[in-house]
């Protein structure tokens, strides 16, 4: 199967890794200036409620997958990726459907158990059942690990802020296995009006379509 489960991964996939139940999550010493700073990232990402933009993927292989993405909080998130690829992914405010085009397959899995859950919430809270592990400051650029409390098997994400003005650029998502799988984001759009049968799964008719319920 592609990447492709990788992607949102951000977002779209269940927190597999293992990183943080096996090793207790430790919060970071955080500095004032860390507190101020991540304040204005939360109010950012509460301030993202539609957007759209263009992505690039990059595994640790070099593979690359590029696409479209749509947010429409709270909820709603549409994936398409680029041709050749006929693969996409909807989140419809209740499950994420997945369609894998080369097995003419769905998957879904529950909103609520997915890392799509964290971004599409009204609010975000970057505390709680969310713990910041790593903030790094570099010159006009943030970089802040984030883990879930809150379950068994934790998985592991990174996101990357340019600044001044503040803006999401990338993200990065740490597999079961170790793997890093980066989505970096161009041409990002605020304020964008989407149709909302974007937001509707409809499976491709292929005759009999395979669809899978994830556990």
């Amino acid at each position: 199967m592609k990447k492709l489960f990788l992607l949102l991964l951000f977002c779209l996939i269940p927190w597999l890794s293992a990183f943080a139940a096996s090793k207790g999550v430790v919060e970071v010493s955080l500095s004032p200036q860390d507190h101020a700073d991540i304040t204005r990232i939360e109010a950012y990402l509460n301030d993202l409620k539609n957007a759209s933009a263009d992505f690039m993927q990059i595994d640790e292989s070099g593979g690359i997958m590029r696409g479209t993405i749509a947010i429409e909080r709270p909820g709603k998130m549409r994936v398409d990726y680029a041709p050749p690829s006929k693969d996409f992914i909807i989140a419809d405010g209740d499950h994420v459907h997945i369609w894998n085009d080369d097995l003419h397959e769905q998957t879904n899995v529950e909103q609520g158990s997915s890392l799509a859950e964290f971004i599409l919430r009204d609010p975000i809270k970057l505390k709680g059942d969310v713990v910041v592990t790593r903030f790094k400051r570099s010159p006009a650029r943030f970089e802040m690990t984030l883990v879930q409390a809150s379950d068994e098997a934790n998985g592991q994400l990174t996101l990357v802020f340019e600044d001044n003005p503040l803006k999401l650029r990338q993200w990065k998502v740490l597999d079961p296995q170790g793997h890093m799988t980066t989505v970096s984001l161009e041409n990002l759009q605020y304020d964008v009006s989407f149709p909302s049968k974007i937001f509707h799964f409809v499976p491709p008719h292929f005759g009999e379509t395979k669809g899978t319920q994830a556990p």
